[in-house]
């Protein structure tokens, strides 16, 4: 679905990803897990474009895609939320949806529309009680659903999720938890970056850690937990 070959990516003129490889099946929920600063938040923006790449592959279907700019990975189906979930904050909910269903209509996917919409709200119903809500005027935890739902009205083939726990209270990362997996339950792939191992292992059929830029595990999220190495490099 989606692959990363010995990508290296730079900030400014330090260099953050060393090589890295991951990759994403069909249908499969994979979790990168890191402590902050270790290069989860440069994966994503490098898989989606915001990012540049040095040196190395990113497929996308079996399609190199890593000269292609963001709107374009969107339109083939690659649904974005990021860590501040990016919401335009002077335009509706609904607005907000509205710049994903142009972009999946200018990829000619969105001729299930209505479906689409239905899908999102199944997961996310009670989005529909602040469609009219500007973004400004959202809760944390109602942010971080609305860029996922956002996301979702791309019809996409793989999400990548930039920490969409973070800062929330448990309930509402339980919450999210939930939602994540009906989204799996759809045939829609995930990547998610976060920090919390724990909440890793709740949603992840497999994980990746990540330190200083490179793979230091991949496999059962289960068994990272009993790996003292990794969980202490994790947790710094």
């Amino acid at each position: 679905m989606l692959e990363m070959q010995g990508t290296s990516t730079y900030r400014g003129q330090a260099q953050i990803l060393r090589q890295l490889s991951l990759k994403v099946s069909d249908q499969e929920s994979v979790v990168l897990v890191g402590r902050n600063g270790a290069g989860k938040t440069t994966t994503i923006d490098t898989l989606i474009g915001l990012l540049p790449m040095r040196a190395g592959k990113i497929t996308f279907q079996g399609k190199d895609i890593g000269g292609l700019p963001p709107y374009k990975r969107a339109r083939l189906g690659i649904g974005y939320a990021p860590e501040d979930s990016g919401l335009f904050p002077e335009l509706t909910v609904e607005e907000n949806f509205e710049i994903c269903r142009w972009q999946a209509q200018a990829s000619g996917r969105a001729g299930r529309g209505a479906e689409i919409d239905e899908r999102v709200f199944a997961v996310f119903p009670e989005v529909r009680q602040f469609l009219q809500r500007r973004g400004a005027y959202l809760s944390g935890g109602q942010k971080k659903m609305v860029a996922i739902a956002r996301a979702m009205m791309l019809a996409p083939s793989v999400l990548l999720l930039d920490e969409p726990f973070e800062g929330l209270a448990p309930i509402v990362v339980t919450r999210l938890i939930d939602a994540v997996k009906k989204i799996k339950e759809m045939k829609i792939s995930l990547l998610i970056a976060e920090s919390n191992v724990a909440n890793a292992s709740r949603i992840a059929d497999r994980l990746y850690a990540i330190d200083r830029g490179e793979i230091i595990y991949e496999g059962d999220p289960r068994k990272v937990l009993e790996n003292k190495e990794v969980m202490s490099t994790i947790h710094g």
